[in-house]
Formats: structure tokens, sequence, C-alpha cells
């Protein structure tokens, strides 16, 4: 693959233990556009460390493919069964031992911070976040599946949170804000 100056590539994955998902997307600038979005289906293997090796052996090969500049990477949720908090953390970790092999910088966000950095909203619903994706990136609702839709998600929250070193500013309001942003504001 062909690279542009000042080009990068970010590989964003949603670890599961049925379906990882992931989405590759390509930023020049303030552009992002989409370079592929998929799954990876482990719902046939019954052994959890084969589905691990397979979420291992997977992203290496999309790390191979595409070249990601970094990982952007959705943190597990904390929910009220530990088994399944475990299972993910461990899904987490076969996709950042893979981009740690391949020497790719790894950036973990909270599911919250990437929708709220999609939509707008830290609730909003992964069909929300799938038809911003849509709209941003411009692909078809045919291309479009849930799971790779949210790692693809985490791809361009890592986008806009790397292009935008000052959203982690902290304003007391408005006035704060226009104070100082002057260059922001039309």
């Amino acid at each position: 693959m062909k690279r542009k100056p000042k080009e990068r590539i970010i590989l964003g994955i949603d670890p599961g233990t049925n379906i990882t998902g992931y989405g590759v997307i390509r930023a020049v600038g303030s552009k992002p556009e989409l370079i592929t979005i998929g799954l990876i289906d482990l719902s046939k293997s019954g052994d959890h460390y084969i589905k691990l090796k397979h979420i291992f052996d997977r992203t290496i090969g999309i790390i191979d493919e595409y070249h990601p500049d970094e990982l952007a990477i959705e943190a597990p949720f904390y929910g009220k069964n530990v088994q399944s908090m475990l299972k993910l953390g461990r899904a987490q970790g076969a996709a950042i031992a893979a981009a740690l092999t391949r020497s790719v910088p790894i950036f973990e966000y909270a599911p919250r911070k990437i929708k709220m950095s999609i939509t707008g909203q830290g609730a909003a619903s992964k069909e929300q976040v799938a038809a911003m994706l849509m709209n941003i990136l411009k692909f078809r609702k045919s291309d479009m599946k849930l799971d790779a839709t949210d790692g693809l998600a985490a791809a361009l929250c890592h986008f806009y949170q790397s292009n935008n070193p000052s959203s982690e500013k902290a304003y007391s309001g408005w006035k704060d804000f226009m104070k100082k942003n002057p260059g922001r504001i039309k």
C-alpha cells in the first residue's frame, strides 16, 4: 500500500470472545477515510484459548496487511459478571500482544469515550454509532456489522483525540471556551 506524506493508518479493535470487530482508517491531515472494516468470528470455536490464539494471529495478519501506525482498542467495560470481564480482558490482551509483537503503539479508550467522540453521547447505542460512522466515513449499510463498526469507532475516536490535543482542556463555560480558542470561532 503506497503511503502519502503525513499519512497515518489507524487500526481500531473492539475485542470480544465470540466476535472481535476491527476497522482501519487512513488519516491525511484532518481527513479520515475508511480503508476496511471486518470481523474476527470466533463463534465456531468452543475453546477459549484457541479463540485467543485466533485473535492474536488474525490481528498480526491485519497489521502485516495494512501496516498501521497506531492501534486504538476499546477497554473492557466493568460489568457484574467477573468471568465475562476476565474473558474480555484476555481477548483485549491477545490483540495488544499482537500489536506489541509488531511494535505498533497502543491507545486504549473506554466505551463511553468512544461513543462520545463519535456521536456526542456517551450512552449512544451501537446503531447510533454505526449510523454516524456511515455518515462520517461514507460507507454503505451493507458493509455495516455492529461489532465491526465498534472497532472502526475506536480508530476514529483515536483519530479525533490525537488530532485535537486541546480537547482535554477544561472550560468553565462557553465564554471561557471562546476566550481560550479565538481561532476556532467564526
